[in-house]
């Protein structure tokens, strides 16, 4: 090979279509994409082999789409560094091209590893932007404008062809056991693949998505409702540009007509569209203060909840065995499809932080692992919100039975799920324990008193709020991390915080 390779780096970008890096690298010369599969990533607490499955399902099609253009995918397992050098060594590398990544703390310190390596190899890394999530971003200020011009900018079209290089390149997507995953059966999970995530956002514009915002809330009619495209947006099977302008040509195309569905399909489109925003919003707080993943993003809350979570409540919890109907259904829901719905994720989280008084990290790990649709970014910002531990959020604490009985009144949802409360009549569907024959059931008691525990735990938080120093730190929270179109002043600063309060209820990624 007499020219030195241009590396394409897949990572979490598993699409040809508006992908920067691999349309610039292919003017240069050689292009070998490549998708390095690290075992060291999959052993991490928040991985699973749920999301590895739909990671390569969409691998597959990417290496048949990169084929297609001349060259296949190049699949190799191990230490990303010590695949460069090799590679380096055997072909020289011109230059690494991949998207920059908001992930969790391990894939923040491989890339700066890998940056490390490439200034000393004098091998260039170029990194442009996919999401609206700016890197070493000085000021909230001009963010969401700078966000709406991101997504305006035209879509990145895919090369032409890809010239052929020669040699066995590794080409093998490894099992999940290769990778040391425990089996993690989701039968009703979302199948990855950039064909799925154009199926999925023709259905959701075209079909799905006319009462998206009267139906998001409720797990009775969410998983219709909901656009369904967070996982393909967390593992780049379709672009968010793409999405945003699929969009906005939607609304676009309705909005002189005056009828009830259209003026119901524009509403439910412009909530859509805040979503959006909100997805990078929340990644921005990650990558503006990476340690947000493990520790309290408001100091004032270290060592208010135990550092080891009590194992009897986190197990109850996880299986969907609290004794609280409409918390195990969701749950188990969960366990079954690898997603939520927004709503039932941040009851899910506020139910383990406020009733179980469970260290967030630990409840968030096992979250994290169910959800297909992971995005640290978003997650890590997320449960601090839902826990109370962000200083400028209004605490949400959630009274579940009050829950199901407005998103599912009629209990369909718990008796599909919690299969074993189907004697009980509907009067106490949501409150078993209140039945005459509730002993007979093979079902656990509530596990704690509800309105106990969620008054004790909003009293100890909301202790810790009244200080003066608790809120000139919660002041410089809103600052860095607030959203806004231009600066706050001192006197708005407080009214911002409740506005995110109101608005950032969703828990990871769910539009």
């Amino acid at each position: 090979m007499s020219k030195a390779l241009n590396i394409v780096w897949f990572k979490r970008d598993l699409r040809v279509a508006d992908h920067l890096p691999l349309a610039m690298a292919s003017r240069l010369g050689p292009v070998l994409p490549l998708y390095i599969v690290e075992p060291d990533f999959w052993a991490q607490p928040d991985a699973s082999a749920r999301q590895w499955a739909f990671a390569a399902e969409s691998l597959e099609e990417l290496r048949s789409d990169l084929e297609a253009l001349g060259q296949p995918l190049c699949i190799m397992a191990g230490n990303a560094v010590s695949i460069f050098r090799e590679i380096h060594q055997r072909h020289g590398i011109a230059a690494i091209w991949s998207h920059e990544e908001t992930g969790n703390g391990w894939t923040y310190a491989r890339d700066l590893d890998v940056s490390a390596w490439a200034r000393e190899q004098g091998v260039p890394w170029h990194e442009p932007r996919q999401f609206g999530v700016i890197r070493r971003l000085a000021s909230r200020n001009g963010w969401a404008n700078a966000w709406d011009s991101d997504m305006a900018e035209p879509v990145t079209s895919t090369p032409k062809a890809l010239n052929p290089l020669a040699g066995d390149w590794p080409r093998t997507i490894p099992q999940f056991a290769d990778l040391g995953l425990k089996p993690d059966p989701c039968h009703h999970r979302q199948r990855g693949g950039r064909a799925a995530a154009l199926a999925t956002l023709e259905s959701f514009l075209g079909e799905r998505g006319r009462d998206y915002r009267f139906r998001m809330s409720s797990p009775v009619t969410a998983f219709d409702a909901c656009s369904r495209l967070s996982p393909h947006l967390t593992w780049g099977t379709i672009s968010m540009r793409e999405v945003a302008q699929a969009t906005v040509n939607r609304i676009r195309s309705i909005r002189h007509l005056g009828d009830p569905a259209s003026k119901n399909w524009r509403a439910s489109l412009i909530s859509f569209m805040g979503r959006l925003h909100w997805h990078c919003h929340f990644m921005q707080k990650l990558e503006d203060e990476p340690r947000l993943e493990f520790e309290n993003l408001h100091r004032s809350y270290d060592g208010v909840r135990p550092d080891v979570a009590d194992q009897t409540k986190l197990d109850a919890w996880c299986t969907g065995q609290t004794g609280f109907p409409f918390i195990d259904a969701c749950m188990r829901a969960l366990d079954r499809h690898g997603w939520i719905n927004f709503r039932m994720r941040a009851m899910l989280m506020s139910f383990a932080s406020y009733d179980l008084w469970l260290p967030w990290r630990a409840s968030g790990l096992h979250l994290a692992r169910q959800f297909v649709d992971y995005e640290p970014g978003i997650h890590w910002s997320q449960v601090q919100m839902q826990s109370g531990t962000t200083g400028i959020n209004t605490m949400r604490v959630y009274n579940p039975v009050k829950q199901g009985l407005d998103q599912d009144p009629a209990g369909a949802f718990i008796r599909r799920f919690v299969p074993e409360l189907e004697v009980v009549p509907d009067a106490f569907i949501h409150e078993p324990w209140k039945w005459s024959d509730a002993s007979s059931l093979r079902y656990p008691s509530p596990i704690v008193d509800h309105a106990t525990a969620a008054k004790s735990a909003k009293n100890t938080l909301y202790a810790l709020r009244k200080g003066k120093e608790h809120k000139e730190v919660a002041s410089k929270i809103v600052t860095k991390h607030g959203s806004r179109k231009t600066g706050p002043s001192p006197a708005k600063r407080k009214l911002k915080a409740k506005s995110e309060a109101v608005q950032g209820v969703q828990l990871t990624l769910d539009i």
